[in-house]
Protein backbone atom coordinates (compact mmCIF):
# COMPACT_ATOMS: atom_id res chain seq x y z
CA UNK A 1 0.00 0.00 0.00
CA UNK A 2 1.56 3.29 -1.14
CA UNK A 3 1.30 6.61 0.71
CA UNK A 4 -1.34 9.02 -0.54
CA UNK A 5 -0.92 12.69 -1.33
CA UNK A 6 -3.00 13.62 1.69
CA UNK A 7 -0.79 11.52 3.95
CA UNK A 8 2.32 13.25 2.61
CA UNK A 9 0.83 16.71 3.12
CA UNK A 10 -0.26 15.77 6.62
CA UNK A 11 3.25 14.52 7.46
CA UNK A 12 4.72 17.73 6.03
CA UNK A 13 2.32 19.75 8.18
CA UNK A 14 3.58 17.86 11.23
CA UNK A 15 7.16 18.93 10.37
CA UNK A 16 8.53 15.92 8.46
CA UNK A 17 11.44 17.20 6.36
CA UNK A 18 11.23 14.23 3.99
CA UNK A 19 7.57 14.96 3.32
CA UNK A 20 8.33 18.66 2.82
CA UNK A 21 10.99 17.76 0.21
CA UNK A 22 8.53 15.51 -1.62
CA UNK A 23 5.83 18.21 -1.73
CA UNK A 24 8.33 20.84 -2.94
CA UNK A 25 9.64 18.53 -5.67
CA UNK A 26 6.10 17.84 -6.91
CA UNK A 27 5.27 21.57 -7.03
CA UNK A 28 8.57 22.52 -8.76
CA UNK A 29 8.73 19.56 -11.15
CA UNK A 30 7.43 21.57 -14.13
CA UNK A 31 10.22 24.13 -13.74
CA UNK A 32 12.94 21.45 -13.66
CA UNK A 33 14.02 22.29 -10.10
CA UNK A 34 14.87 19.61 -7.55
CA UNK A 35 15.12 20.33 -3.84
CA UNK A 36 16.86 18.98 -0.78
CA UNK A 37 16.30 20.17 2.81
CA UNK A 38 17.80 19.94 6.28
CA UNK A 39 16.39 21.42 9.50
CA UNK A 40 19.31 22.79 11.53
CA UNK A 41 19.49 25.38 14.36
CA UNK A 42 15.82 26.32 14.04
CA UNK A 43 16.15 27.09 10.30
CA UNK A 44 14.91 24.95 7.42
CA UNK A 45 17.82 24.92 4.91
CA UNK A 46 16.42 24.30 1.42
CA UNK A 47 18.76 23.60 -1.55
CA UNK A 48 17.27 24.18 -5.01
CA UNK A 49 19.19 22.66 -7.96
CA UNK A 50 18.61 22.94 -11.70
CA UNK A 51 20.53 22.50 -14.93
CA UNK A 52 20.66 26.22 -15.84
CA UNK A 53 20.75 29.49 -13.88
CA UNK A 54 17.60 30.65 -15.68
CA UNK A 55 15.61 27.90 -13.99
CA UNK A 56 16.81 29.21 -10.62
CA UNK A 57 15.73 32.81 -11.12
CA UNK A 58 15.10 34.09 -7.54
CA UNK A 59 12.20 36.38 -8.45
CA UNK A 60 9.96 33.42 -9.25
CA UNK A 61 11.54 30.56 -7.30
CA UNK A 62 11.41 32.25 -3.88
CA UNK A 63 7.72 33.01 -4.30
CA UNK A 64 6.93 29.40 -5.29
CA UNK A 65 8.81 27.98 -2.30
CA UNK A 66 7.19 30.46 0.10
CA UNK A 67 3.68 29.79 -1.23
CA UNK A 68 4.16 26.02 -0.99
CA UNK A 69 5.53 26.08 2.55
CA UNK A 70 2.89 28.48 3.83
CA UNK A 71 0.20 26.22 2.35
CA UNK A 72 1.73 23.26 4.19
CA UNK A 73 2.23 25.31 7.41
CA UNK A 74 4.83 22.92 8.90
CA UNK A 75 4.85 22.94 12.67
CA UNK A 76 7.69 24.71 14.48
CA UNK A 77 9.17 25.98 11.20
CA UNK A 78 9.09 29.72 10.59
CA UNK A 79 12.58 30.56 9.24
CA UNK A 80 13.60 29.15 5.86
CA UNK A 81 16.91 29.76 4.05
CA UNK A 82 16.67 29.09 0.30
CA UNK A 83 19.94 28.20 -1.45
CA UNK A 84 20.41 27.59 -5.18
CA UNK A 85 23.14 26.09 -7.34
CA UNK A 86 23.69 24.21 -10.59
CA UNK A 87 22.84 20.52 -10.17
CA UNK A 88 25.73 18.28 -9.09
CA UNK A 89 26.25 14.71 -8.06
CA UNK A 90 24.71 13.63 -4.82
CA UNK A 91 26.45 15.07 -1.78
CA UNK A 92 25.41 13.87 1.65
CA UNK A 93 27.12 16.82 3.35
CA UNK A 94 25.96 19.52 0.97
CA UNK A 95 25.12 21.94 3.80
CA UNK A 96 28.69 21.76 5.09
CA UNK A 97 30.03 22.31 1.58
CA UNK A 98 28.01 25.46 0.95
CA UNK A 99 28.66 26.75 4.49
CA UNK A 100 32.44 26.53 3.98
CA UNK A 101 32.48 28.15 0.55
CA UNK A 102 29.13 29.82 -0.25
CA UNK A 103 30.52 32.12 -2.95
CA UNK A 104 31.77 29.25 -5.14
CA UNK A 105 29.08 26.75 -4.21
CA UNK A 106 25.90 28.84 -4.61
CA UNK A 107 24.32 31.09 -7.21
CA UNK A 108 22.40 32.94 -4.49
CA UNK A 109 20.94 32.45 -1.01
CA UNK A 110 17.88 34.08 0.54
CA UNK A 111 16.35 33.63 4.02
CA UNK A 112 12.59 34.11 4.39
CA UNK A 113 10.12 33.97 7.30
CA UNK A 114 6.87 32.10 6.82
CA UNK A 115 3.62 33.74 7.87
CA UNK A 116 1.92 32.12 10.82
CA UNK A 117 -0.86 29.80 9.70
CA UNK A 118 -4.42 30.92 10.49
CA UNK A 119 -6.07 28.65 13.08
CA UNK A 120 -9.36 28.44 11.18
CA UNK A 121 -7.56 27.64 7.95
CA UNK A 122 -5.53 24.97 9.76
CA UNK A 123 -8.71 23.33 11.08
CA UNK A 124 -10.31 23.46 7.63
CA UNK A 125 -7.23 21.86 6.09
CA UNK A 126 -7.36 19.05 8.63
CA UNK A 127 -11.06 18.57 8.03
CA UNK A 128 -10.49 18.52 4.27
CA UNK A 129 -7.68 16.01 4.65
CA UNK A 130 -9.80 13.78 6.86
CA UNK A 131 -12.86 13.91 4.61
CA UNK A 132 -11.12 13.81 1.21
CA UNK A 133 -11.31 10.46 -0.61
CA UNK A 134 -8.15 8.38 -0.29
CA UNK A 135 -6.21 7.79 -3.53
CA UNK A 136 -4.67 4.45 -2.74
CA UNK A 137 -4.75 1.06 -4.40
CA UNK A 138 -6.37 -0.37 -1.30
CA UNK A 139 -8.62 2.00 0.68
CA UNK A 140 -7.52 2.53 4.26
CA UNK A 141 -11.09 3.28 5.35
CA UNK A 142 -14.38 1.72 4.41
CA UNK A 143 -17.21 3.81 3.09
CA UNK A 144 -19.01 3.41 6.38
CA UNK A 145 -16.03 4.80 8.28
CA UNK A 146 -15.72 7.71 5.87
CA UNK A 147 -19.44 8.44 6.28
CA UNK A 148 -19.09 8.35 10.07
CA UNK A 149 -16.13 10.70 9.87
CA UNK A 150 -18.11 13.20 7.76
CA UNK A 151 -21.07 12.95 10.12
CA UNK A 152 -18.74 13.58 13.07
CA UNK A 153 -17.42 16.82 11.56
CA UNK A 154 -20.91 17.93 10.52
CA UNK A 155 -22.18 17.25 14.03
CA UNK A 156 -19.24 19.16 15.52
CA UNK A 157 -19.87 22.21 13.33
CA UNK A 158 -23.63 22.01 13.91
CA UNK A 159 -23.20 21.68 17.68
CA UNK A 160 -20.90 24.70 17.79
CA UNK A 161 -23.41 26.74 15.76
CA UNK A 162 -26.29 25.69 18.01
CA UNK A 163 -24.31 26.61 21.12
CA UNK A 164 -23.60 30.08 19.74
CA UNK A 165 -27.28 30.58 18.88
CA UNK A 166 -28.34 29.46 22.38
CA UNK A 167 -25.88 31.86 23.99
CA UNK A 168 -27.12 34.74 21.84
CA UNK A 169 -30.75 33.86 22.57
CA UNK A 170 -30.12 33.64 26.31
CA UNK A 171 -28.32 36.97 26.33
CA UNK A 172 -31.17 38.64 24.40
CA UNK A 173 -33.81 37.17 26.76
CA UNK A 174 -31.85 38.31 29.82
CA UNK A 175 -31.47 41.84 28.42
CA UNK A 176 -35.20 42.05 27.58
CA UNK A 177 -36.22 40.66 30.98
CA UNK A 178 -33.91 43.03 32.88
CA UNK A 179 -35.22 46.07 30.97
CA UNK A 180 -38.92 45.11 31.41
CA UNK A 181 -40.62 47.18 34.21
CA UNK A 182 -42.13 45.17 37.07
CA UNK A 183 -45.35 46.30 38.75
CA UNK A 184 -45.86 45.36 42.40
CA UNK A 185 -49.39 45.36 43.78
CA UNK A 186 -49.85 46.66 47.31
CA UNK A 187 -52.51 45.19 49.61
CA UNK A 188 -55.83 47.09 49.42
CA UNK A 189 -58.37 47.54 52.18
CA UNK A 190 -61.22 46.53 49.89
CA UNK A 191 -61.19 43.93 47.11
CA UNK A 192 -61.29 45.20 43.53
CA UNK A 193 -62.93 43.08 40.85
CA UNK A 194 -60.92 42.85 37.63
CA UNK A 195 -62.71 42.37 34.32
CA UNK A 196 -61.27 39.98 31.70
CA UNK A 197 -60.22 42.95 29.54
CA UNK A 198 -58.82 45.15 32.30
CA UNK A 199 -56.27 44.49 35.05
CA UNK A 200 -55.82 46.93 37.89
CA UNK A 201 -52.38 47.09 39.52
CA UNK A 202 -51.97 49.16 42.65
CA UNK A 203 -48.58 50.76 43.03
CA UNK A 204 -47.09 50.97 46.53
CA UNK A 205 -47.55 54.27 48.31
CA UNK A 206 -44.24 56.04 48.63
CA UNK A 207 -43.49 59.22 50.49
CA UNK A 208 -42.93 62.10 48.08
CA UNK A 209 -39.34 63.15 47.76
CA UNK A 210 -39.00 66.66 49.15
CA UNK A 211 -38.10 69.14 46.46
CA UNK A 212 -35.30 71.59 47.08
CA UNK A 213 -36.55 74.97 48.31
CA UNK A 214 -36.68 77.77 45.78
CA UNK A 215 -35.20 80.73 47.65
CA UNK A 216 -36.41 83.17 45.00
CA UNK A 217 -40.10 82.14 45.23
CA UNK A 218 -40.09 82.00 49.03
CA UNK A 219 -38.58 85.49 49.20
CA UNK A 220 -41.23 86.82 46.79
CA UNK A 221 -44.04 85.37 48.93
CA UNK A 222 -42.60 86.90 52.13
CA UNK A 223 -42.16 90.28 50.40
CA UNK A 224 -45.76 90.26 49.12
CA UNK A 225 -47.06 89.45 52.60
CA UNK A 226 -44.92 92.22 54.13
CA UNK A 227 -46.21 94.72 51.55
CA UNK A 228 -49.84 93.89 52.40
CA UNK A 229 -49.27 94.12 56.14
CA UNK A 230 -47.37 97.40 55.71
CA UNK A 231 -50.59 99.04 54.54
CA UNK A 232 -52.22 98.56 57.96
CA UNK A 233 -49.24 98.55 60.33
CA UNK A 234 -49.46 101.20 63.09
CA UNK A 235 -47.68 100.07 66.26
CA UNK A 236 -43.90 99.86 66.69
CA UNK A 237 -44.21 96.08 67.25
CA UNK A 238 -45.92 95.65 63.88
CA UNK A 239 -43.25 97.73 62.11
CA UNK A 240 -40.49 95.72 63.81
CA UNK A 241 -42.12 92.49 62.64
CA UNK A 242 -42.28 93.89 59.09
CA UNK A 243 -38.59 94.83 59.28
CA UNK A 244 -37.79 91.23 60.23
CA UNK A 245 -39.82 89.96 57.26
CA UNK A 246 -37.99 92.26 54.83
CA UNK A 247 -34.65 91.09 56.25
CA UNK A 248 -35.69 87.44 55.76
CA UNK A 249 -36.75 88.11 52.16
CA UNK A 250 -33.45 89.89 51.45
CA UNK A 251 -31.42 86.98 52.87
CA UNK A 252 -33.33 84.45 50.73
CA UNK A 253 -32.74 86.51 47.59
CA UNK A 254 -29.03 86.58 48.42
CA UNK A 255 -29.05 82.75 48.43
CA UNK A 256 -30.09 82.49 44.76
CA UNK A 257 -27.11 80.83 42.96
CA UNK A 258 -25.28 82.69 40.19
CA UNK A 259 -26.14 80.00 37.59
CA UNK A 260 -29.87 80.66 38.13
CA UNK A 261 -31.47 82.68 35.32
CA UNK A 262 -33.09 84.97 37.92
CA UNK A 263 -29.79 85.82 39.61
CA UNK A 264 -29.62 89.42 38.34
CA UNK A 265 -33.21 90.13 39.45
CA UNK A 266 -32.50 88.55 42.82
CA UNK A 267 -29.51 90.82 43.41
CA UNK A 268 -31.62 93.92 42.66
CA UNK A 269 -34.28 92.77 45.11
CA UNK A 270 -31.69 92.15 47.84
CA UNK A 271 -31.00 95.89 47.83
CA UNK A 272 -34.68 96.84 47.54
CA UNK A 273 -35.75 94.58 50.43
CA UNK A 274 -33.01 95.96 52.68
CA UNK A 275 -34.24 99.49 52.01
CA UNK A 276 -37.77 98.40 52.95
CA UNK A 277 -36.39 96.93 56.19
CA UNK A 278 -34.69 100.24 57.03
CA UNK A 279 -37.93 102.16 56.34
CA UNK A 280 -39.84 99.77 58.63
CA UNK A 281 -37.31 100.36 61.41
CA UNK A 282 -37.69 104.14 60.95
CA UNK A 283 -41.46 103.82 61.18
CA UNK A 284 -41.10 101.81 64.39
CA UNK A 285 -38.94 104.55 65.93
CA UNK A 286 -41.31 107.34 64.82
CA UNK A 287 -44.43 105.84 66.44
CA UNK A 288 -45.29 107.45 69.84
CA UNK A 289 -45.51 105.31 72.92
CA UNK A 290 -48.43 106.08 75.32
CA UNK A 291 -47.45 106.80 78.91
CA UNK A 292 -49.28 104.76 81.57
CA UNK A 293 -52.28 106.43 83.29
CA UNK A 294 -51.04 105.24 86.65
CA UNK A 295 -47.97 103.36 87.93
CA UNK A 296 -49.83 100.09 88.20
CA UNK A 297 -50.97 99.82 84.59
CA UNK A 298 -48.89 98.08 81.90
CA UNK A 299 -47.69 100.26 79.01
CA UNK A 300 -49.60 99.84 75.77
CA UNK A 301 -47.85 100.34 72.40
CA UNK A 302 -49.83 102.06 69.68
Amino acid sequence: MTSTVNDIVKQANQGSVAAIIQVLNERLADSGVRTRAIFADGVLQVLCEAATPEQLEPSGLIGQVRQTLEAIAPRNIRRVNINSRIVREQQLLWLDEISRDPENQLLWSQEITLNKANLLRHLLNEWHQNTAPQKTNLPTRTRGQQREQRQFWRGLVGGASASILLLLGGWAFYSWHAAKPTAIASPSSSPVAATPTQTTLASPTAEPTPKPQDSFLIAVRIAEQASQEGLTAQSPAQWLELAARWQRASDLMANVPSEDGRYVTAQDRVVAYRKNKEMALMKANEQPVETPADTTADPVLQ
